[in-house]
């Protein structure tokens, strides 16, 4: 079972809370527990790296619908695989984060600038690459059981020749003469309340602190080429047709050593042959003959996990359904399983033999195949409700 939190309890928001408030509730955390602030304090960090954890979904409008409506086990964050923010470390944090801290003067001059631990007012190197979106189709088997992936994913990846950076080498830089090296500038207005200062990011820099005095010549400055990247993806039990997925950093690479976007996995569903799916539950067209009815016999059904043997008892009315506890799709939020149900349909003959016809002639005088339910035979609508209870 998930030891995690509740993403909201983390930041201390309710459910409907805004993006801003969000933002706000986050800075307020990350001020708390701030490594600089607790330094050697193992818990601190932790709750640091939960804190941005939790702003990493709830910030993202995909990632917080998907959260909300299936908790953790939607993040994939019980079984490893970079789902939902999982595994994040403290350059991860302050790559990705580092900017929100970057305007507020109180958090700037306790820790400096909040562009990292002692960097100064910079913000993180380059620019966030983009997310990129994938569709995996699954198998009933699949779904049931969960299911690892190795896919090639053509997206841009850092430049190997210069490390992602996009200059010729190590020594291709200087510090941006606009901003001084610092990322940002500030401007002091006058108005009629005083001096107003206001900070944003540099033009010259566009918030790196530094230039390239001679680019890469494989990827022109970029720090990223277009290729190809093997990825390796663990899809939980109990997916749904439309379901999304999210893999933290997966996506395209970012400009000159930014942070990688993400990768979405769009989940859809490959029809069974035999078997229909319902929510949890699984659904089984059985057709028997009018004998097998009436005197009852043993059949195997195909399930998502194999044969079954059932028994169908003598007397069995069309319409019938048998319940195979269990035996239908896991919950991926819960424990919960459904079941397979197995709807029994009497085959009745299109055409018939000139005997046949003698013989149904003579049993239509029976008293024995004139309908005549029993008070307890459940109708239709009954069966529905039953089913659905």
């Amino acid at each position: 079972m998930s030891t995690k939190r509740d993403y909201y309890e983390i930041l201390v928001v309710a459910k409907s809370a805004s993006q801003d408030e969000i933002k706000k509730a986050y800075r307020k955390v990350a001020m708390q527990f701030h490594p600089d602030r607790n330094p050697n304090n193992k818990e601190a960090e932790d709750k640091f790296k939960e804190a941005a954890e939790a702003y990493e979904v709830l910030s993202d409008p995909d990632k917080r619908a998907q959260y909300d409506r299936f908790g953790h086990a939607g993040m994939n964050g019980n079984r490893g695989g970079g789902f939902g923010g999982g595994g994040m470390n403290m350059d991860d944090i302050f790559s990705n984060f580092g900017d929100i801290f970057g305007n507020d003067d109180i958090f700037g001059s306790f820790f400096g600038g909040g562009g990292g631990r002692g960097g100064g007012n910079r913000r993180g190197r380059g620019t966030r690459g983009s997310n990129l979106r994938v569709k995996i189709r699954l198998t009933y088997e699949e779904i049931a059981k969960g299911a690892n992936k190795k896919i090639k994913v053509k997206k841009y990846v850092p430049c190997q020749h210069c490390g992602g950076l996009g200059a010729k080498d190590k020594n291709a830089f200087q510090s941006c003469n606009t901003c001084g090296g610092s990322g940002q500038v500030r401007k002091v207005t006058q108005t009629f309340l005083g001096q107003m200062q206001t900070v944003t990011t540099c033009p010259t820099c566009h918030g790196e602190g530094q230039i390239i005095t001679s680019k890469c010549g494989h990827c022109k400055g970029e720090g990223r080429m277009y290729g190809e990247e093997m990825v390796s993806i663990d899809i939980p039990a109990g997916v749904q047709e439309g379901m999304q997925l999210s893999m933290s950093g997966k996506g395209n690479a970012g400009e000159r050593g930014g942070a990688p976007g993400d990768l979405l996995i769009l989940i859809e569903e490959e029809p069974h042959a035999e078997l229909q799916r319902d929510g949890l539950n699984v659904a089984y067209d059985l057709y028997i003959s009018f004998p097998d009815a009436v005197y009852g016999t043993s059949l195997e059904v195909p399930t998502i996990d194999g044969k079954a043997k059932i028994k169908i008892p003598a007397g069995t009315q069309s319409g019938k359904i048998f319940r195979l506890k269990g035996k239908g799709f896991p919950s991926v939020n819960s424990y919960e399983k459904g079941d397979q149900l197995i709807h029994v349909n009497v085959w009745t003959p299109q055409t018939v033999s000139a005997e046949e016809k003698e013989m149904l002639d003579r049993l239509q005088s029976s008293d024995n195949f004139k309908p005549n339910p029993e008070k307890s035979e459940k109708g239709f609508f009954e069966k529905v409700r039953d089913i659905f209870s």
